[in-house]
């Protein structure tokens, strides 16, 4: 595939670094990749080259190369995909609990990008070799659905719709405690962790806005079984804010507050991604999928009542 440009106005009074605005733009582009990108000359505000550090004004005008796809190295492995609806441009599937979207320094196998490469040789380069076909993550010891894209177009169209904030995604999820409303709002912004790098918080410097609206189904002694909409996808949201709330998911290990030694013997955080809706990027069709909630969860469930 041929290396492709595009190109954007950065709104008026813009206070963005660039390495951050472009890591807005349709596509789900990685940090990382942006800051490769900008340090290639592949990205130019008003035809000149910046750093990934420079602050936009507003009213530029950005050019974005992406680069001729590099061959990947990634090795595919046959492995069994819940794949819940398939076509030309997109895929959708029932990731497991345990599983590790896309391969990453240290952890080359056994990924979810593995097994894509084995099931088909159609997939979207928009977001580089290590991550062909993903437009959105799900944490690793997180289940449920995640949508593919076969092709840089589905891949495009699908990513506004998430900038746009359109897709449905609703989760499942146990959380500690018992919280009194019946339906709420966290609206906070989400950061990286000022100390622990690894953890994700509520910050207000260097974070974007993050909303996560909450229902509960039904009540536990000391558990509460949620339902979650996000209106933002930001990294780790619904933890982050339920640990903010006092209401941290049950079996987490990194926002838990001491869960690693959880009674259920879970692996990782209760949640599961059980709804994913959005408009087909080629057709105009509005497809709504579900996906049952795992046996073990089920299984924990019954243990409670």
């Amino acid at each position: 595939m041929n290396k492709q440009q595009f190109d954007y106005i950065v709104p008026l009074e813009s206070d963005q670094r660039l390495d951050q605005f472009c890591c807005t733009l349709p596509g789900d582009y990685s940090r990382e990749y942006v800051k490769r990108l900008i340090t290639a000359g592949n990205v130019l505000i008003d035809g000149q080259k910046k750093k990934a550090s420079y602050h936009l004004k507003g009213g530029e005008n950005i050019s974005l190369t992406i680069p001729e796809p590099r061959e990947c190295h990634i090795v595919p492995e046959h492995m069994a995909l819940d794949i819940i609806y398939e076509d030309d441009d997109v895929i959708v599937l029932n990731k497991p609990q345990g599983m590790v979207v896309h391969p990453a320094p240290g952890n080359h196998q056994g990924t979810l990008v593995n097994g894509l490469l084995y099931h088909t040789k159609n997939l979207s380069n928009i977001n580089g070799v290590m991550r062909p076909g993903i437009i959105h993550r799900i944490d690793k010891d997180t289940s449920g659905l995640l949508m593919i894209a076969k092709t840089d177009c589905a891949h495009h169209g699908l990513s506004e719709q998430l900038k746009e904030h359109t897709i449905l995604r609703q989760y499942y999820g146990l959380v500690k405690g018992v919280i009194k409303p019946n339906k709420g709002t966290v609206n906070m912004p989400i950061g990286r962790h000022p100390v622990d790098r690894i953890k994700m918080a509520v910050v207000e410097k260097n974070s974007k806005d993050a909303i996560t609206h909450f229902e509960v189904i039904k009540r536990f002694a000391q558990y509460t079984f949620v339902r979650f909409q996000l209106e933002t996808g930001r990294t780790h949201q619904i933890r982050v804010h339920m640990e903010k709330i006092g209401h941290p998911l049950a079996g987490d290990p990194l926002y838990g507050k001491g869960d690693k030694k959880n009674p259920f013997k879970t692996q990782g955080q209760c949640l599961h991604a059980h709804t994913l809706g959005f408009v087909h990027p080629r057709t105009g069709e509005n497809l709504i999928f579900k996906a049952h909630l795992p046996e073990n969860f089920i299984e924990l469930l019954k243990g409670l009542k």
